[in-house]
C-alpha cells in the first residue's frame, strides 16, 4: 500500500517530464492524455502503473546513450523492483533479434524502458535530464 501508489505518482510525473523533452520523440504511458488507451485505462485502472518506454532522439547510439548516461537507473530487463530500472532493448536484451524482426515486434532502435522505483521523484527526472543531454 506503500511502493506501488509512490512508484505510479512517480511514474506520472516522469512521463510528463520526458513527454516535453525535445530529445523524446514519444512517451508510452497510458497516464498521458496522448496515449491511444489513456481513456479506457482511466475507467480501469485507480493509477496508472510504474512502467514507461520512450523513443530518443539518435536511435540505437542515442538509446545507448540514455541507458548508459544514467546514474541513479540501474541497467537491468526486468519489470520492476524498489530500486528504477533502465534497459536499451535493441543493444542488450533483443541484441541477437535481428533488426526487422525486433522492429516488427515494436522494438526500435531509439526504444527504453524504465521501470520506476522509489527514488526521490525529482532526482530520477534530474538523472533522466542530463542522460538526455547527450
Amino acid at each position: 500500500h506503500l511502493r506501488v501508489p509512490a512508484q505510479c505518482a512517480s511514474a506520472q510525473r516522469i512521463a510528463e517530464f520526458l513527454n516535453s523533452h525535445p530529445r523524446v520523440e514519444r512517451v508510452n504511458y497510458p497516464g498521458l492524455p496522448s496515449h491511444p488507451g489513456h481513456q479506457l485505462a482511466r475507467k480501469q485502472m485507480k493509477a496508472f502503473g510504474a512502467m514507461i518506454s520512450l523513443e530518443v532522439q539518435g536511435g540505437y547510439e542515442g538509446g545507448k546513450k540514455v541507458m548508459n548516461g544514467v546514474k541513479i537507473f540501474a541497467r537491468a530487463a526486468s519489470l520492476g523492483d524498489t530500486r528504477s530500472l533502465i534497459v536499451h532493448s535493441a543493444s542488450t536484451s533483443h541484441a541477437a533479434v535481428p533488426r526487422p524482426q525486433r522492429v516488427a515486434m515494436g522494438i526500435t532502435d531509439g526504444l527504453v524502458r524504465l521501470s520506476i522505483g522509489v527514488e526521490a521523484v525529482e532526482d530520477l527526472v534530474e538523472d533522466l535530464d542530463q542522460a538526455l543531454a547527450f
